[in-house]
């Protein structure tokens, strides 16, 4: 039954099993910074295998690099995309993440005693506008260095030397 699939839709159900354990995570009550973080990516780089190593082994597998990295690069992209619109909509649903990160970064800049209140204040502003950008930019530029790197590197491992 999966065997027939294209790479996007790999990269839809990868990116659906990656959301589904992050709220998992979420719910259950675990730290952001628990271990079980990692299956996440665990799930991210499986699914891309599994999409290269699909292709290496189809009719349509030419043994270049640039077709092997061409179906990841399908997956991967569908995965960021999924996981960057999660991010937003999980954020906005959950505005409680944005007041925690304007606290600790209160408690950091007023402990570094480098800062005037006006000063602190302005930062702290600064910070609640640009909060989600930055949260997204993140995701995006995270997604898309781990999915190329390891795009890459399956790639170059899945090429059949003639």
């Amino acid at each position: 039954m999966l065997k027939n699939l294209n790479a996007t839709r790999k990269g839809i159900i990868t990116g659906l099993v990656m959301i589904g354990i992050s709220l998992g995570i979420f719910y259950s009550g675990q730290p952001f910074d628990s271990p079980l973080q990692y299956l996440i990516y665990v799930v991210y780089a499986g699914g891309i295998v599994w999409t290269i190593y699909e292709f290496s082994k189809s009719e349509e597998n030419t043994n270049k690099f640039g077709g092997l990295f061409l179906q990841g690069f399908k997956c991967f992209i569908v995965i960021t995309l999924l996981m960057v619109i999660f991010t937003f909509v999980f954020n906005k649903l959950h505005p409680e993440f944005k007041e925690e990160m304007v606290k600790a970064y209160n408690d950091e800049l007023v402990k570094k005693g480098n800062s005037t209140p006006a000063e602190i204040l302005k930062n702290i502003e600064s910070a609640k506008d640009y909060y989600l950008t930055m949260l997204i930019s993140g995701a995006i530029f995270g997604y898309l260095a781990i999915g190329a790197v390891i795009t890459a590197a399956t790639s170059l491992l899945f090429m059949k030397r003639k």
